[in-house]
């Protein structure tokens, strides 16, 4: 009899396979993901629940993401998340708060203000209670900004123009142009400082910024006159004829819609306006995705290997609107759980079914295909 002393082998059906540029997943699936987490964040101020949205957006990053400049972001996403709890932090310091307090933990000199500013003070007294409601709000924040960032760092922006509908490829090419910027540019500044490391010159203080700052401008410059190269040879921004009738047939749909879509969501979010909202909602919703139809007709362009959205694509994509339901649907039936009492201070406490639903967004960990290790690139190149 032979003993197997190798590790379990996952059945294939379940083992993800190797990325590949065939099996990629959509960028629409990795933002439909990240902004249900966000949504989850959105409804919540318990720090342990925000916690855990963070700790899943953060494993998902570190088992899917590759190593391509946009990828590289996600620690920056991290540090402007830290960088707005602190500034929010400051503000409810020096402006104080609406929060009454018991708990004082200390008193700034207060600056007298006229009459006509009744209601705003800077200084006074600063309490327990006002700093941890400032914490809960600024880490929910900060939460929602770290979620984003995990579908920038995850999500291809090239992969995602190609998934937008012609009437808005203008507007798409504006939009991945901006979010590819901020990454490049963060790659661009840690490449350089690592440079001036190794030739023992010093990254840090105002002088090493000054002459870092200079070459990333210039990159940026450089990658912005390619780009508009390379969309002029691809004939970009050329559009067909189409007969004034169904332009302004367009354009009555897509505003119509639009319009419709915003009183929709605000009559579900008023109390009076609950009935009608949802009917509101849903023609909108109609008219304006006529309208993208027919705009679409005035696009000239060709897609080239449209992504196609297979079954590991919804199941991550309905992970991140899973977690987003539980949380809305926990708000409904215990709401004191998710929203923790600041007057008087008391300890958090970690509900345990919202806890357990926001585990569904590991799920891409699992099912999303495997991103290619430096050394199996180097090897098929």
């Amino acid at each position: 009899m032979t003993r197997s002393t190798g590790p379990a082998r996952l059945h294939p059906g379940l083992r993800a396979p190797g990325a590949t540029r065939a099996n990629a997943l959509p960028a629409g699936a990795w933002w439909l993901w990240a902004l249900g987490l966000a949504t989850a964040a959105s409804r919540t101020t318990n720090p342990l629940l925000l916690g855990l949205l963070v700790g899943v957006a953060g494993y998902v990053v570190a088992a899917r993401r590759t190593d391509a400049p946009w990828a590289r972001s996600y620690g920056a996403f991290i540090r402007l998340g830290l960088f707005v709890v602190a500034v929010r932090l400051v503000f409810s310091v020096v402006l104080g708060s609406s929060v009454p307090g018991t708990e004082t933990l200390f008193t700034l000199p207060e600056v007298p203000l006229p009459d006509w500013a009744q209601g705003v003070r800077i200084g006074g007294r600063v309490t327990g209670e006002q700093l941890v409601f400032a914490l809960y709000e600024g880490a929910k924040l900060a939460a929602l900004l770290i979620c984003v960032g995990a579908a920038n760092s995850l999500a291809n922006p090239a992969r995602l123009l190609k998934s937008l509908p012609g009437a808005l490829y203008e507007v798409g090419v504006a939009v991945v142009v901006a979010m590819t910027f901020a990454p490049n540019m963060v790659a661009d500044v840690a490449r350089l400082r690592t440079a001036r490391r190794l030739r023992g010159r010093p990254t840090g203080g105002i002088r090493a910024v000054l002459q870092i700052g200079l070459p990333v401008l210039e990159g940026a410059l450089e990658r912005s006159v390619a780009v508009a190269a390379s969309m002029d040879a691809r004939g970009y921004g050329r559009t067909a004829q189409v007969p004034p009738a169904v332009r302004r047939t367009t354009h009555v749909l897509t505003l119509g819609g639009l319009l419709g879509v915003c009183a929709g969501t605000y009559g579900l979010l008023a109390a009076q306006g609950a009935a009608h909202g949802l009917p509101l909602l849903l023609a909108g919703l109609v008219a304006a995705l006529a309208g993208l139809r027919l705009g679409g007709r005035r696009s000239v362009r060709t897609r080239y290997r449209p992504d196609r959205w297979g079954v590991r694509a919804w199941l991550v994509a309905a992970s991140g609107a899973a977690v987003a339901a539980a949380m809305i649907l926990a708000g409904a039936v215990d709401p004191d759980a998710l929203r923790p009492g600041v007057v008087p201070l008391t300890a958090p406490v970690l509900p345990l079914w919202p806890a357990a639903a926001v585990l569904i967004g590991l799920l891409p960990a699992v099912v999303a295909p495997l991103p290619a290790s430096p050394s199996d690139s180097k090897e098929r190149t």
